[in-house]
Formats: structure tokens, sequence, C-alpha cells
């Protein structure tokens, strides 16, 4: 039940010598006819039991630790509050300039160095959450399958502001995000991809056919976060002129719409600004609350030090039995234990 095993089961035979203090210690005997008359003491018998018993248990842990106990890595489940959630992060190299469309001067940040220092953020107020990352530009990018292990979480993050790639091939990037979620993200808690880009490109119709038969078959929400450039044509912006109303004209717009009609719950944010970033992460981080099952990993833990510890700890207790044993023979009277004499007097 506690997942303990060892390493050397073989050497578990050697516990049989644990049973030799109960019946013998290495003590000096008294050399009295008898002590049937002697009057039970009853600190005296729970001394005794405790230095055979701290004997036993100095074997057996020594036994121990020479076979390799240990705890064995396990899986344990967990309910936490939270969601199944992969991060869909745009790589393409318009992400590397500022929301002025320019390089980053004094004091500016990037488009994805603001999403990264935003998410970071994000990410520690949801330490409950199993957070997968996938990132795209010319073609989709995995990096990290959903996990619970946040420190990896926390490190790919940090490598999003790296210098971006050419393109952007949002569509495969989605398909990539839904392929993501496995069996486990099935049984429960909701699931949601977060879209991060600044910008899209026309979805090849093979690829939206893919798209809608995937959320047929495994719904998620959907949110994305468009990083607006200044300047730059919006995702809820009309055209104004009828012809304008094409995916080649309008990418970020018919994206919208069409993230809109695949039946899922979907939510778009346009934001202009750090702080318009900020104040979408934390709307996202609103709704993205419920109840979640999922299997924290435990790993295999050594405990051969404790086994060691322990077993020196008896040791050093019979140790000091031993060194605090005495004889129960009278002892020897000298000049200076007789009353009334004085011995510099009589030298």
């Amino acid at each position: 039940m506690l997942g303990l095993d060892v390493d050397h089961p073989a050497l578990l035979f050697l516990l049989a010598l644990a049973l030799l203090p109960l019946g013998a210690l290495p003590l000096r005997g008294a050399a009295l006819p008898s002590v049937a008359m002697v009057p039970h003491d009853g600190l005296s018998i729970a001394v005794s039991l405790g230095i055979r018993l701290a004997g036993t248990f100095a074997i057996g842990a020594l036994v121990l630790g020479l076979a390799g106990l240990n705890l064995k890595a396990r899986e344990v489940e967990r309910i936490g509050s939270g969601a199944n959630l992969m991060l869909l992060i745009d790589r393409s190299a318009s992400m590397d300039n500022t929301f002025a469309d320019r390089a980053p001067g004094a004091g500016e940040e990037s488009k994805s160095a603001a999403a990264k220092r935003l998410l970071t953020e994000f990410l520690g107020r949801r330490p409950r959450d199993r957070i997968g990352i996938a990132a795209f530009s010319t073609s989709p990018i995995p990096v990290l399958p959903l996990t619970d292990h946040h420190e990896a979480v926390a490190a790919a993050v940090a490598a999003i502001d790296r210098p971006g790639l050419a393109l952007t091939d949002v569509g495969r990037g989605l398909a990539l995000a839904l392929d993501s979620f496995d069996a486990s993200a099935a049984s429960g808690g909701s699931r949601a991809v977060l879209l991060v880009s600044d910008g899209a490109a026309v979805i090849d119709p093979r690829v939206q056919a893919a798209l809608r038969d995937s959320l047929k078959r495994s719904p998620v929400r959907l949110y994305w976060l468009f990083l607006r450039t200044v300047g730059s044509p919006g995702i809820f912006d009309k055209p104004r002129v009828p012809g304008e109303d094409t995916p080649q004209a309008m990418p970020e717009r018919h994206l919208n719409l069409f993230l809109a009609s695949l039946g899922v719950p979907y939510r778009a944010f346009e934001a202009g600004s750090p702080q318009a970033v900020a104040d979408a992460i934390a709307e996202i981080d609103r709704q993205e609350s419920q109840p979640i099952p999922y299997l924290e990993r435990i790993p295999r833990r050594d405990l051969t030090r404790l086994c060691y510890g322990l077993a020196a700890a008896a040791s050093a207790l019979l140790l000091a039995a031993r060194l605090a044993e005495r004889g129960l023979g009278a002892r020897r009277r000298t000049a200076t234990d007789l009353p009334g004499i004085d011995t510099r007097r009589a030298a």
C-alpha cells in the first residue's frame, strides 16, 4: 500500500538476524545464584525490552538499507481547480516587433516579450492546470505536451521571445494544438486552447475541414488573444469596400469568423498594448476555473540513507547502554571509605 520496493530482494533473508537480540544480548552476565527472590522492577523490564528492540531495529534497518529500500514511482489522482490548457503561440517574425510595429528600443517590449511576461504571471496563478505548449510559424512546432510539471512549462514560456521565423500557418498550428489533448484530458475538467498571435493567414479548405471534424469529435473552448499592431486591421473591423471582404484581404477578420463558426465556445480578445494583454489574460483566468481531476506523478524516492541513519541511531543507543553497564559485585573498600579515619593524619 505504501509502494515500498527494494533493489536487491535476495538480501531480505538477512532480516532473520534481527531476531537475535530478542534471545540474547551482548551484555555481561551477573554471577548470582538466583534472581527469583528479587521483586519485579518495571523500569528495569522496560529498559531491557528497549535495548532488545533497539538491537532488532538496528539489524533490520541495516539490512533494508543494504537491500536498497525505496518508494516506487507512482501516480496519485488529485482534484484541482483549473483546466487542461494548450497554449498556441505565434512564432512568426512580426512578433519580434513592438505594438507600434518597430524594433524594440530602450524601455520598449516586443509583442513576444510582453506575451512571455504576462503568460508567466498567468501560469503562476494556476498551479493546478495541466498545460501544454505548441507554436507555429511556417510550420507547426510541438513544444511541450500537457503536463502538471509547471517548471517545464515556465521554461518553455521563457523561450517564446527568441527570434521569430518566417510566415504564419495558424491552421496547422490549431490542428496540432487540438491533437495534443490526451485521453486523461477527456476524463474531466475543461479543455481549452489559447491562441496568442499578432496576425493570421488564409487557412487551406482541407485544414478547415479537419479542424471542424476534430472539434466535433472532441470539443474544446477556444480563445484568441490577438496582439494588434497599431494601424493594422482589427479582427472586428468591417471592410470599407465590399470587394475587400475576402480571406486574402482581411485574414484576421475571416479567421475570427471561422473560429466563431466551429460550434464550440469561442471568445476573441483584441489587445493593442501590454496592459490590454494583461486584462485579456485576467478574463481568461476567471473563466477557466472548474474542478479538474488529474494524475500527479510522484518520482521514486531512495530510502537507503534513512535506513542507515536509523540503524546508526539504534546502534548508538546500544553503545550507550553498553558503556553505562555496571557490575553487581561488592565494590572493594579502600581506606578512604572507612568512617572516622583521617588518611592525611594517618600519613
